[in-house]
């Protein structure tokens, strides 16, 4: 079904665009390397051929005057994520360039930055490409020849965005959610509450509400023995 194949595409933008991101923060630290400069370079490319497979089968679905008020209202909330997405991806392109260029590997005495990030990366990066294990043939000078190729992609990705703008008019603030704000975590807290030492909502909302009970009822015995003090030594004085 129709709906579905954007679904399906939609989702292996967003992993695609997420393994690009984790990459992305490598750059210039610990865990940089040649084998990484061309798994930013192969995620990259993945992200960008998903992102035009996405463009022409919303494009063409949107267009259609056919579709029903409920299908097409679901389309554009579809465009409205796609969007998003872009804007992350070219965000972080931008990024890459910039801390590329800054930290080049060519250059030994360049002293790299502590990201936090270590340990190998080629585990998501074959996430992103959907294989069982990556395979490196870049040249010894990647991360120079990649950086111009960073350059156009990214003027490349600047004018489809713009370009889909043009050819759709969808915008971001008359599509509705289909979930409230933070739905997704709580959905997530319930997938997980039946694994061991976790607690579902509803229990810890009973325990919430058991120890504010507690509360309330240590506050008035309290309040009781002091109001019955205070009596006694008025009468005592």
């Amino acid at each position: 079904m129709l709906k579905e194949e954007c679904k399906a595409l939609l989702d292996a933008l967003n992993k695609v665009t997420a393994c690009y991101r984790h990459l992305v923060l490598t750059i210039g630290g610990t865990a940089d390397s040649q084998n990484v400069r061309e798994e930013l370079k192969k995620t990259r490319q993945k992200a960008q051929e998903l992102a035009v497979a996405n463009r022409n089968k919303l494009t063409s679905t949107l267009k259609d005057n056919s579709l029903s008020k409920d299908d097409k209202a679901e389309f554009e909330r579809l465009w409205v994520i796609f969007s998003t997405c872009m804007d992350l991806l070219e965000t972080d392109m931008r990024r890459a360039l910039e801390l590329g260029q800054e930290f080049p590997l060519n250059i030994p005495k360049k002293h790299i930055v502590q990201t936090g990030m270590s340990g190998g990366t080629s585990g998501v990066a074959a996430r992103a490409m959907s294989v069982q294990n990556m395979k490196y043939d870049g040249e010894h000078n990647i991360d120079v020849m990649d950086l111009k190729d960073l350059e156009n992609e990214i003027k490349q990705v600047d004018e489809m965005m713009r370009e889909m703008e043009m050819k759709v008019g969808v915008p971001q603030w008359t599509v509705e959610a289909k979930q409230n704000p933070g739905a997704e975590l709580k959905c997530a807290t319930s997938a997980g509450a039946s694994s061991p030492g976790t607690v579902s909502t509803e229990e810890h909302k009973a325990i919430c509400d058991l120890s504010k009970l507690l509360a309330g009822v240590v506050f008035s015995s309290v309040l009781i023995i002091a109001i019955v003090l205070a009596v006694c030594v008025v009468k005592l004085s």
